[in-house]
């Protein structure tokens, strides 16, 4: 155990460099400025990780007649949807935008009436790359003929709308036809509230760290008094004990 644990410690500090490393790489990516996506992405290049955070400028409409809800999810306590929007650019092109979240009352397009909610004229969004998620074993199937979805299945998401399988996530903007809102004011108008634009990266190695050579040393001394209680020599009663025994055979 002492050398078992003693390993996965030093595991650990590696797994530790590793994600720090990753974190600052993408700290940097989201501080740069934004950059025009092209015409055509190439899905392989996004989902290799070396444009996560990355922020882009995209141009188009949406396409809201082919919107899809993910949920359920919980915001602030609150129980919604994340809203994804194909948005159609110059040429044809689609890109699946993540628009935000909504509260689950307003989940049915037909309640969203307030400005900003299902904008119609073209709009220019500042996103951010990340690649796709992998879906688990235990979540539920996907209902795409409903257009609600348990998980962001990129891919599923893509083939439905005819957009490119690439998942691009709009940043948080309080500014609503000129207006700086609230997050509860964005809600309260179904306004789909954005991704917050920071680094959302867990980083725990440092308590595994602590865990693993903390268990290390505590059995390093178990083993060290184990080992020295069997090598001491016997006390005067066990050596009358053991002597008694004999005598008994």
């Amino acid at each position: 155990m002492p050398v078992v644990s003693f390993g996965l410690g030093t595991w650990q500090v590696k797994r530790l460099k590793w994600k720090t490393d990753l974190i600052t790489r993408s700290e940097y990516r989201l501080n740069l400025p934004p950059m025009p996506l092209p015409p055509t992405i190439n899905p392989a290049i996004v989902d290799s990780g070396e444009f996560d955070y990355r922020r882009v400028e995209v141009t188009g409409k949406f396409r809201h007649d082919q919107e899809m809800l993910v949920g359920p999810r919980m915001q602030d306590n609150r129980e919604g949807y994340y809203v994804v929007t194909p948005l159609e650019r110059k040429g044809g092109s689609k890109l699946l935008i993540f628009r935000g979240w909504i509260p689950k009352e307003l989940g049915d397009k037909s309640k969203r009436q307030a400005v900003g909610a299902l904008p119609e004229n073209e709009v220019t969004l500042v996103c951010q790359l990340q690649r796709k998620p992998k879906k688990n074993m235990f979540t539920p199937e996907d209902k795409p003929q409903e257009g609600m979805y348990h998980f962001m299945s990129i891919d599923e998401m893509a083939k439905q709308t005819g957009s490119q399988p690439v998942y691009i996530k709009a940043l948080f903007d309080p500014i609503v036809d000129g207006h700086e809102l609230l997050p509860e004011q964005m809600m309260t108008r179904g306004v789909p509230v954005g991704a917050p634009g920071k680094v959302e990266i867990r980083n725990t190695h440092f308590q595994y760290i602590l865990t693993w050579y903390g268990l290390s040393a505590l059995t390093t001394v178990m083993l060290f008094r184990l080992i020295k209680a069997r090598n001491a020599p016997k006390s005067f009663r066990a050596k009358k004990i053991a002597h008694a025994k004999q005598l008994d055979k």
